[in-house]
């Protein structure tokens, strides 16, 4: 039978599954779950994963969720994916994993997703800014990137872990970070315009898995589109040079 991927490319950790199974022609079925529409909570996908949540996969009698153990489960059981992905090697497994480790417990909780939801006006969710939730969010967000440019990226390579191809944790933390393109211009500058290192990273990624990644991400910047527009129409650069505007935004 033909994997099948549960996702919302809305999902950054779905988009890195996505983007992993493309980049490796592996044959997937993509079932939609709208997170939007709560469809993550219906019976049909909690059988799935009765945690309620996305990414997940089904494979044969088999299924899985977790993105990362999903990583490391596609790099494992199907044949001709590239060392580089997850290798052999022991001890570069341990280092992918220990990157992986960190991102759960820095980048991704306390960082990336709830800035973005405390800055953000996210009306399909009924999510308003909390600027005080924003700023303790901001404080951990730019402590994780200072320590990504500053020590996982450490060294000569291109890569994490000065590595000189991609790992499941290059594009797992990339794709954690494409959230920020939701942000209008100015304010992604000011997060990611210190950290020179992270931004050739992020190229380093991109070029490394396209085509797929510019297509799976798509939906992220028809996203951005929507949402720097209010009511009125106008830009949400030109509300806010108003002073209309109370959010970041």
């Amino acid at each position: 039978m033909k994997l099948k991927v549960y996702a919302d490319r809305m999902s950054q950790p779905c988009r890195a599954i996505l983007i992993f199974c493309k980049v490796n022609r592996i044959d997937f079925e993509e079932v939609r779950i709208d997170l939007a529409k709560r469809q993550q909570l219906s019976p049909e996908f909690t059988a799935v994963n009765p945690m309620g949540q996305v990414p997940a996969i089904v494979d044969g009698r088999f299924q899985l969720f977790e993105s990362h153990a999903i990583l490391i489960y596609l790099a494992c059981a199907f044949p001709g994916i590239a060392d580089h992905w997850y290798p052999n090697d022991l001890s570069k497994r341990g280092k992918i994993h220990s990157v992986l480790d960190w991102h759960h417990s820095n980048l991704r909780r306390g960082a990336e997703a709830p800035f973005l939801l405390n800055t953000v006006p996210i009306p399909a969710l009924g999510i308003k800014p909390n600027p005080q939730a924003a700023a303790r969010a901001e404080k951990l967000l730019l402590s994780s990137l200072s320590k990504i440019e500053s020590f996982w990226l450490k060294g000569n390579g291109k890569f994490l872990l000065g590595s000189s191809q991609p790992s499941i944790a290059d594009l797992s933390l990339v794709c954690e970070i494409m959230q920020l393109e939701i942000l209008d211009e100015r304010e992604h500058n000011r997060i990611l315009g210190p950290y020179k290192k992270v931004q050739q990273w992020i190229e380093n990624t991109k070029n490394a898995t396209r085509p797929h990644f510019d297509e799976v991400h798509t939906i992220l910047f028809k996203a951005k589109a929507r949402l720097q527009k209010p009511p009125s129409g106008r830009t949400i650069n030109e509300a806010s040079k108003k002073g209309e505007l109370h959010s970041k935004m």
